[in-house]
């Protein structure tokens, strides 16, 4: 086990990152916290552009595949040119790459969306037939199960390029994650939070993941006291309940997880892209049962319905 005693001989590291603002800021607060905990570390950054980074005129859900916006990162890790790559944990596909492992995970920020708007204070002042800009397909179902009137219009592009846009007037308002925002200051003139029990966020959004290769056994001892226990728990259940879906991003899942009286507690969300059918199950379990809880409500929303959207969707 590397202590901090070691660390006064000089080290360096890299983190392997995408070049947005937000990815830039969340590399660089994993920096921070990483040099101010060991005395002569170094830490350097690998700015790499990803799939995701380069398709921008094309939704997401349409694009195909999984690992849009980590499959270079991860390329980095495996061939050595990086020891660490900093992930939002909604970007990173439940099957992981062999030979790399996710390990630590910092406190999670809000993991709540954000309705933002230039004159609108609510989703229910929005006038009939508003332009929302979003290129979630999550986002756009419950938006649709709460207000079948609005025009969801395709929004993509890094966050401060989306809140430029709203700011232009191409859209009435945008909903975005407010972890995101807070990261990088960013505000509107109306900002309203969209969340539980009406608004069911992405899996794992406001988290974070720091992956290394799975023998790096340095890596593990220089990160774990960055591990946030609840965080890393809720995130694993939701994710579990992912994994059992097999979903990508062309269904509607949402996943909200908790830490509740010393246990656990999972909502779980599938939809159609319409918004028209919501299937919503809810249950809780001990903390050491996280990832049996979420294949548990998987199971649960499959049986309510889940599976026919699922596999209308897919063309099962």
């Amino acid at each position: 086990m590397l202590g901090r005693e070691l660390l006064h001989v000089q080290m360096s590291i890299t983190i392997a990152t995408r070049g947005s603002k937000l990815a830039l800021w969340q590399a660089n607060h994993i920096k921070s916290r990483l040099e101010a905990e060991h005395d002569g570390l170094g830490v350097e950054l690998l700015i790499l552009k990803t799939q995701g980074d380069k398709i921008l005129d094309v939704p997401l859900a349409k694009v195909g595949g999984k690992g849009l916006f980590v499959k270079e990162i991860e390329e980095a890790l495996a061939d050595g040119r990086a020891d660490l790559a900093i992930h939002s944990m909604k970007d990173v596909p439940v099957e992981r790459r062999e030979g790399l492992t996710l390990g630590a995970v910092p406190e999670r920020e809000d993991f709540a969306d954000m309705l933002l708007s230039r004159e609108f204070d609510s989703l229910a002042a929005l006038p009939r037939g508003a332009s929302i800009g979003t290129s979630s397909l999550r986002r756009q179902s419950q938006l649709l199960a709460l207000r079948p009137d609005l025009d969801i219009r395709m929004l993509r592009g890094n966050l401060d390029t989306r809140v430029g846009k709203l700011m232009d007037g191409k859209y009435d308002a945008i909903v975005v994650a407010a972890a995101g925002l807070n990261r990088l200051g960013l505000t509107a003139p109306r900002m309203v939070r969209l969340a539980p029990p009406e608004f069911i966020p992405a899996v794992a959004q406001g988290a974070l993941g720091i992956e290394y290769r799975a023998d790096d056994e340095r890596m593990r001892s220089l990160t774990a006291f960055i591990d946030h226990p609840d965080t890393r728990d809720a995130v694993a259940a939701e994710r579990a309940f992912l994994a059992r879906l097999e979903g990508g991003c062309q269904v509607p899942i949402a996943a909200h997880g908790r830490i509740e009286g010393g246990g656990v507690a999972l909502t779980g969300l599938v939809a159609d892209p319409e918004g028209k059918t919501i299937i919503r199950v809810e249950k809780s379990a001990p903390r050491g049962q996280a990832a049996s809880l979420g294949r548990q409500v998987a199971e649960d929303v499959l049986d309510r319905g889940g599976k026919a959207i699922l596999d209308s969707v897919y063309g099962g």
